[in-house]
């Protein structure tokens, strides 16, 4: 006689067993990474936010602010101001939408399906996730110009190694090595979790500073503070030319940060308290426009030194070519290395891989979204060949704010504005929940608001991908105010529809947090959740109990 045997898994089903994040959850859609942050994850104090903020500026990126600037027309004075205010501006809104995080602990993408529903939350994820793909991997070419200054100081000899690749390769085999170099070491910190690596920043902060006096306090001693054509030179154009061209200065530098507007609540729900999270409303500002002007006394300097304007710093260090200059040259290129590496991290890794967790959560966490997002940025992209086209490829990427700024306007006014601070954060796990809107998932007051904010700006955008279309100078104008525009009449418009179309099922009379009991919902017929639908400590029914455990 044969026992029966129940029949064996396919090969399918044994691999998506394999593959599946352990923590998954079914029943939400979610695992750990995309949950609320539970209390024992929640370290970053003021302190915490203070240093990523210096940190994250203390790069090559914010060391060359200035340059472009002074290339419009503006004297160094002028765009020094045009950072500050720029920076300003950033932290004013990366503070303001990251608050939501610091207070229900949640990803950008889940806070998301609250102002655009469950399923439209997607539209602003995959266009957040592709340009967070595509910083990454133009940032590690700047990382691996990081590790070619190194070994130009720890090899001489490394100069003049001998191309080995062709011309049609738009990269030669000195960069290409460094390149490799760079992306191999920083794998390991894509393997740390964000609740955990703040004590890199911690140290970035202690030692970039360091480099940044030291480099300016060699130039000054070497160079002295004397007139030269960069400290004399005023701006170059005047009259309503120049109110124009200060405008296009913040439009650039605010719009390179607009992704960080958008996903701030990535970090700041971390936060020990949620008021720990303000501290970056000064430290951005702060620690950008300092750097800005480390950037500007070294460019000066070079042309004493040089002969010409050295604007980015590993082109400047390059030049210390003795013994010592070298050693000197290793530490600084060093430091920024490990700036660029964990601004990477920050600004683009986690970000991405955040919304590849939202998308995927069945199969992707934080830490395996981190490595995908590095292979995609780092090689599928190629940014050697990217950037062969820079002017049209960087001007379309910073123009990627005509986008992100109705998206960032939107989320903050429905935050403090439309909801006043008050969110349910079980039902944002709940694709029957309150925040489904109809049955598309779908908040159409969202869509309406986001398409007042982009389109009228889009035609300005064309001119910088493409030089032969032209435009009239009214649209042109409108585009160098288009963060401002995009993001105020979208949160604007969003505020006043939201009064005109209520979405009443979303309005709360109190906010429910992760560690608060959930409301129980009321039928579609019913107008609103108020405080009498909540279940007592000693009162909550099983299904409630049992989803706060799950949570």
């Amino acid at each position: 006689m044969t026992l029966y045997q129940p029949p064996s898994d396919g090969f399918w089903t044994r691999l998506d067993r394999r593959l599946r994040v352990s923590e998954y959850a079914q029943d939400r859609s979610s695992n750990h990474d995309l949950d609320p942050v539970p209390p024992a994850e929640r370290t970053w104090t003021g302190l915490d936010f203070t240093t990523y903020w210096i940190s994250d500026n203390f790069s090559p990126q914010g060391w060359r602010k200035v340059a472009s600037l002074v290339t419009i027309g503006m004297s160094w004075r002028t765009a020094l101001i045009n950072v500050a205010i720029s920076d300003i501006v950033v932290g004013a809104v990366v503070t303001a939408n990251g608050y939501c995080g610091a207070r229900y602990r949640v990803p950008f993408a889940i806070q998301s399906r609250v102002s655009f529903g469950y399923y439209m939350s997607w539209l602003p994820i995959l266009l957040r996730c592709i340009v967070g793909i595509f910083w990454y991997g133009i940032a590690a070419y700047t990382g691996g110009e990081c590790v070619r200054s190194m070994l130009y100081a720890i090899w001489p000899s490394f100069r003049n190694l001998k191309n080995q690749l062709p011309e049609s390769a738009n990269i030669d085999t000195q960069m290409m090595i460094s390149y490799f170099i760079y992306w191999l070491s920083i794998l390991p910190l894509h393997y740390v979790h964000i609740s955990k690596i703040r004590w890199l920043f911690t140290l970035k902060s202690i030692t970039l500073p360091i480099v940044g006096f030291g480099i300016m306090g060699w130039t000054i001693k070497h160079a002295g503070t004397g007139n030269n054509s960069l400290w004399s030179q005023g701006n170059t154009v005047h009259g309503s030319a120049f109110s124009w061209v200060f405008m296009q200065g913040l439009y650039s530098n605010i719009g390179g940060w607009a992704t960080l507007g958008m996903n701030s609540p990535d970090f700041t729900r971390y936060a020990k308290r949620p008021r720990d999270s303000l501290w970056m409303l000064i430290a951005l500002p702060a620690s950008a426009t300092l750097i800005a002007f480390f950037g500007v006394v070294s460019a000066a300097g070079s042309i004493t030194l040089y002969g010409s304007v050295l604007w980015d710093p590993l082109l400047f260090i390059d030049k210390w070519t003795s013994a010592g200059g070298r050693a000197a040259a290793f530490f600084c290129a060093l430091g920024f290395y490990f700036a660029q590496a964990t601004n990477n991290i920050s600004a683009n890794s986690i970000s991405a891989a955040n919304d590849l967790n939202c998308l995927f959560p069945r199969y992707i966490n934080i830490r395996r979204g981190q490595f995908i997002v590095s292979v995609l940025g780092t090689w599928a992209l190629t940014p050697w060949n990217v950037l062969t086209s820079a002017t049209s490829f960087l001007s379309f990427m910073s123009g990627t704010a005509v986008w992100l700024a109705p998206l960032c306007g939107i989320l903050i006014s429905d935050f403090y504005l439309v909801h006043r601070r008050r969110y349910d954060v079980w039902q944002m796990y709940d694709s029957r929940g309150i925040y489904r809107y109809n049955k598309f998932g779908t908040n159409f007051v969202a869509l309406a608001a986001f398409t007042i904010g982009w389109a009228p700006l889009l035609p300005g955008l064309l001119p910088k991908v493409n030089s032969n279309i032209t435009v009239p100078v009214g649209v042109e104008r409108l585009y160098y105010c288009g963060y401002f525009y995009g993001f105020l009449s979208a949160a604007g418009s969003y505020w006043l529809l939201s009064m005109v179309f209520p979405a009443r099922r979303t309005m709360l009379k109190r906010g429910v947090f992760p560690d608060d009991e959930p409301y129980v919902v009321r039928d579609e017929g019913e107008d609103e959740i108020d405080d009498e639908n909540r279940p007592s400590s000693t009162e909550g029914t099983v299904e409630c109990e049992e989803k706060k455990q799950d949570l």
